[in-house]
């Protein structure tokens, strides 16, 4: 009995112990790193017997996804640490690197103040799970742009909203872009001296997607596009400047998001940040982590809403009386990708997310599903970015080793030509000569192929000896003619390749989707029938149809064109629910 006694004693000193070094501190702040984004530092400040406050005191995460909302874990993930005291946090989905990069940052403090990190990471905190009812006027699925327009456009026609969001952050494809808008005749271009108007910007796209396009769809967006920049802008989001990505294209349409630069990435919170917040200002119900997933139909058959899964599932039914799909595209669904797409794509620059749920869920009331084998697919190196920046003093080759195009031209105009010749990539050779730092930079990687001859460098890139030999022949023959008179590439970018040649590798990568559930001008979900599906709405890459042809056209095409059809079927969503 003594003996029991003894071992139960010894049980509780060792469990008080585990309390103490998970609650025990040595008073005072203290300062760590972590990794996120980019590195990170916090302040965290300890009691003897909490963790009283938590400061990130620098980091370089980026806007929109890692901080800027209320839900970013900058904002949120300190709160929860210190209401709960405990480092077992639910990784923000869609943010998990600066989820973790934070939690890290903690514990490193945690064990600086003489306490057990580990202990805190195992302090699970109890949730309430449930199933819920809710209910509104409209209901939007997905909150990238075009979700984001449709609900603040929804909101202020008068309707009662919930907007639901599959990740713990708002912005989907948008906010990791380059934060592009584009449009003709706004206010930043004619403070910047640009004329422009619909007419021309039509017959821009127009030049380059021909009888592909819905004429009537695009030329809508064009007389509209100035008017919706301006509305966005109204509602917070904030514009620099106006460019163009690359020379070839002469009409500066690019709007360029605070602080955003030609192939950058990660600036697009500029626009879905503001537009977040100007929803929830307004009034609007924003549910983070609620995977939609079929639609409510009443007794009739007609649309009465959504239902969802949330993310410690349960079931979240939002009855309404209309219904927006804007829950992306497919270009996270490697299967489907691959279906439709022979290059079979080794990257995509979407959340993980974005897997074509529009479509499952039209198909309960027999939406009308257009796929196309077409995509916003660029080839670039992985490696040293050649590609992204118009390198063009090299020569463009197929994997066989054919020579493409003229090199002077936006990377999506060289995509397409390697896409319509069937090759799943490419590649930039060049010499030492060539005067681009990014090819300097790729040239200098161990890893690049190089060899003296062109049937040297064939063999190395699995392309074939005679091709490569006789289009490097061809393409020195032209330099020395001074003149491309195969593809009209200008004299000052024809440098002959006769030195040691270099093969960077143009690997494809996903970025956006076509296809989709059909809709028309107004947004509207048209069936198999060919017949409006009543207070059925969908905009953005779920429903990109007839708006581009095979080549994407410009960057910001997709991004504008998902607010400003988004921000059409909030407006038809609020009329059709009687606001």
């Amino acid at each position: 009995m003594k003996r029991m006694l003894s071992l139960l004693l010894a049980l509780c000193m060792i469990l008080c112990l585990g309390t103490a070094a998970a609650d025990g501190y040595t008073a005072g702040t203290y300062t760590a790193s972590s990794q996120g984004m980019k590195p990170m530092t916090l302040e965290v400040t300890f009691s003897d017997a909490a963790i009283t406050e938590i400061k990130i005191a620098e980091h370089g995460e980026t806007y929109g996804i890692g901080w800027g909302l209320d839900a970013s874990p900058v904002e949120a993930v300190p709160a929860w640490i210190i209401e709960n005291q405990s480092l077992a946090v639910d990784m923000v989905t869609g943010a998990t690197i600066t989820t973790r990069a934070i939690v890290n940052g903690v514990a490193d403090a945690v064990a600086q103040a003489g306490a057990d990190a580990e202990a805190l990471k195992a302090k699970t905190v109890a949730a309430e799970v449930a199933d819920k009812v809710l209910e509104c006027d409209v209901v939007v699925a997905g909150a990238g742009a075009a979700g984001l327009g449709a609900a603040v456009s929804a909101l202020e026609n008068g309707a009662s909203v919930i907007l639901l969001e599959k990740q713990g952050v708002t912005g989907g494809s948008t906010t990791r872009s380059g934060g592009y808008f584009i449009a003709a005749g706004t206010s930043l271009q004619k403070a910047q001296g640009i004329e422009d108007s619909p007419e021309a910007f039509f017959d821009f796209y127009k030049s380059i997607g021909g009888d592909l396009i819905n004429d009537e769809k695009v030329m809508d967006f064009c007389v509209n596009s100035a008017a919706c920049y301006e509305w966005i802008v109204a509602n917070g989001a904030q514009f620099d400047g106006v460019t163009t990505v690359h020379p070839t294209h002469t009409e500066l349409r690019v709007h360029n998001s605070l602080g955003g630069q030609f192939m950058g990435t990660g600036q697009g919170g500029q626009m879905t940040a503001p537009m977040t917040k100007a929803f929830t200002d307004k009034g609007g119900q924003l549910i983070y982590n609620a995977a939609a997933d079929g639609l409510v139909l009443d007794a009739e058959g007609k649309v009465a809403g959504l239902t969802a899964t949330m993310k410690d599932g349960s079931k979240l039914t939002v009855n309404a009386k209309a219904v927006i799909l804007a829950t992306g595209g497919y270009a996270g669904d490697a299967a489907k990708v691959n279906e439709l797409h022979f290059c079979k794509p080794a990257t995509y620059s979407v959340p993980t997310s974005v897997t074509g749920d529009a479509v499952k869920i039209a198909e309960a009331v027999d939406a009308k599903v257009e796929w196309t084998d077409a995509a916003n697919i660029s080839m670039v190196s992985f490696t040293c970015g050649v590609g992204c920046y118009g390198e063009a003093a090299g020569m463009i080759a197929s994997d066989k080793g054919e020579r493409m195009c003229n090199e002077y031209c936006y990377f999506y105009t060289y995509t397409e030509a390697l896409l319509k010749a069937g090759s799943p990539y490419g590649w930039y050779i060049t010499d030492a000569d060539d005067p681009f730092p990014t090819a300097q930079y790729g040239m200098m990687i161990e890893s690049t192929p190089h060899a003296a001859t062109a049937a040297e460098l064939a063999e190395l890139i699995g392309a074939d000896p005679a091709t490569l030999e006789a289009s490097i022949a061809r393409y020195n023959e032209l330099c020395a003619a001074g003149e491309d008179k195969d593809f009209g590439k200008p004299a000052e970018y024809m440098n002959a390749l006769d030195k040691e040649l270099y093969a960077i590798k143009l690997s494809p990568s996903i970025s956006g989707t076509y296809g989709g559930v059909l809709t028309d001008v107004e947004s509207q979900v048209i069936n198999n029938a060919g017949e409006v599906v009543p207070g059925l709405y969908a905009a953005g890459e779920a429903s990109f149809n007839g708006l581009v042809g095979s080549e994407y056209p410009v960057c910001g095409t997709a991004i504008g064109m998902a607010f400003y059809f988004g921000q059409v079927a909030g407006e038809n969503a609020a009329a059709f629910a009687g606001k």
